[in-house]
């Protein structure tokens, strides 16, 4: 259809408003139909086709194409699995039901029974026995052959985009079996998952910025959590000794292809092992996703080949910055020094920043693109890792590890600090230094917690909407939240019907 011919969206509208009068006017409102019964979806029947074959079965959905030979209808059926060929003829389901079924418009949903066969072409279908319609939709859809592509429009009415576009309801059932796969493994683990409170008193994390609301009753400001990890080390403390969560964490930050203001954390505790029991486990997460959805340990990121089952490398952030700058840090032993080795790269720094600071803005600048196949970055510098214990060689450096994959980071782990001395001190050193902002305040219950006694634990959190993106080759993280955060837009809704038609 040109867009000459096009009809404008009011009077698409207004013609579907006028089928659904006159429903009403025959006393058949179809919004008044509550439920139908459903013995089969489109992918089953496709698959146990041999077993079905002859058998009635009661299937329904949405209209998604129509065409009609005189007194015979072919027209896809789409549903939760996809869409499957229904055939419907007027000497099977009555002249007046055929009638009616002939004025049904694309996206309308309907109940359907009838015969599963094979077509002349060989395709799979249903031949229809009864036909009800369930709801009347009052709106087009967009036209097929352009669909709903542009990707501000898809994020916002995300409803659309699922029914037009199968590669997105593809990515949120991988979303969802991926996130199935990871808490079986969990739980074959021997962990508990758990749920913690999303309000908070007072924001924790130096490293985020929190979303502050206040509570009318109690009067008090509060902010909404930026990580998971002190109430579920509680639990570690309170004798269970295995447990994750995941769930919705905010950040009041920047926006990119990467980072969306609220995403799903995924964070996990174990007492009595360490870092090293962290990665023994990441490495098992998503090996039990590989094993699935690519067998052979191999999956194409947007054109690069990304080995998962194999050992993932191990190494220091140091030898890094070594391998990849041919700086070695171990010779750089005071601030003054380091400060001097950024200027001479061309490195920007703060001011307070100190050797260890400085390190990882080597390692950010030099090392993270690098690193396309699974790795393992180990032994942070204490600045930036006031959560972990110290390394045994080093009391500059902690035993913290990221690993990253495709030049991503995709986890961040501990061996967690358990001593409560020295995660006092640490808190009010981070407390200095967002003294400025006013986003950091002391968690005294947690330091108390911890002085009743902390066991040796690793905890790890892990980027989930990330290793989503990788598994489902999605470029930008917007592709795999359902409502990504977007700014409003006024006219969005004409901006729309712009592109809308109906054959």
């Amino acid at each position: 259809m040109s867009n000459e011919e096009r009809q404008p969206i009011n009077e698409l509208m207004q013609i579907r408003m006028d089928k659904l009068s006159a429903l009403r006017d025959e006393g058949r409102d179809p919004f008044t139909e509550k439920t139908c019964e459903q013995s089969h979806w489109s992918a089953q029947i496709k698959e146990d086709y041999d077993a079905l074959e002859g058998k009635t079965v009661n299937i329904a959905g949405r209209l998604m194409s129509k065409r009609g030979m005189g007194k015979a209808t072919f027209c896809n059926l789409g549903d939760k699995e996809g869409t499957i060929q229904v055939y419907v003829r007027e000497d099977e389901i009555g002249a007046e039901e055929y009638a009616d079924f002939k004025r049904a418009d694309i996206a309308d949903l309907y109940a359907i029974s009838g015969e599963v066969f094979k077509t002349k072409t060989g395709e799979i279908s249903v031949k229809a026995k009864t036909v009800k319609m369930l709801a009347k939709s009052l709106r087009p859809l967009p036209e097929k052959f352009h669909g709903l592509r542009d990707p501000e429009l898809r994020y916002r009415m995300r409803y659309l985009d699922l029914i037009m576009n199968n590669e997105v309801r593809s990515t949120f059932l991988k979303r969802s079996r991926i996130i199935e796969i990871m808490r079986g493994e969990m739980t074959n683990r021997g962990f508990m998952e758990v749920e913690t409170s999303v309000l908070h008193n007072h924001a924790t994390n130096a490293a985020a910025r929190p979303f502050h609301t206040h509570h009318n009753t109690l009067d008090i400001d509060m902010v909404l959590r930026v990580e998971l990890e002190l109430q579920l080390k509680r639990l570690i403390i309170g004798g269970f000794e295995r447990v994750y969560e995941m769930g919705r964490v905010f950040r009041n930050e920047g926006m990119d292809m990467r980072h969306n203001p609220e995403f799903t954390g995924f964070e996990m505790y174990q007492a009595y092992t360490d870092y090293h029991g962290m990665m023994d486990l990441a490495e098992g997460l998503f090996a039990a996703v590989a094993a699935e959805l690519c067998p052979d340990g191999k999956l194409v990121y947007q054109g690069k080949e990304i080995d998962i089952l194999s050992p993932w490398k191990r190494m220091t952030m140091t030898a890094a910055i070594k391998e990849y700058s041919g700086v070695d840090f171990t010779a750089i032993e005071t601030d003054a020094e380091a400060k001097a080795l950024a200027d001479k790269h061309g490195i920007h720094y703060e001011t307070e920043h100190k050797r260890g600071n400085i390190l990882s803005l080597f390692f950010e600048e030099y090392c993270e693109d690098k690193l396309i196949q699974p790795t393992f970055i180990m032994d942070y510098p204490i600045e930036i890792s006031p959560l972990a214990k110290k390394t045994s060689y080093d009391p500059r450096l902690v035993e913290r590890f990221e690993f990253f994959i495709n030049g991503w980071e995709f986890g961040n782990a501990f061996t967690e600090l358990n001593d409560p001395i020295d995660q006092r001190e640490r808190f009010i050193e981070q407390a200095k230094l967002r003294a400025i902002e006013g986003e950091f305040e002391i968690d005294e219950d947690f330091v108390m917690a911890m002085e009743y006694g902390m066991p040796p634990t690793g905890g790890m959190g892990i980027g989930l909407d990330r290793t989503v993106m990788l598994f489902t080759d999605s470029a930008s993280i917007r592709d795999v939240l359902l409502f990504p955060t977007m700014k409003p837009v006024l006219g969005q809704v004409q901006e729309i019907e712009t592109i809308e038609t109906e054959e």
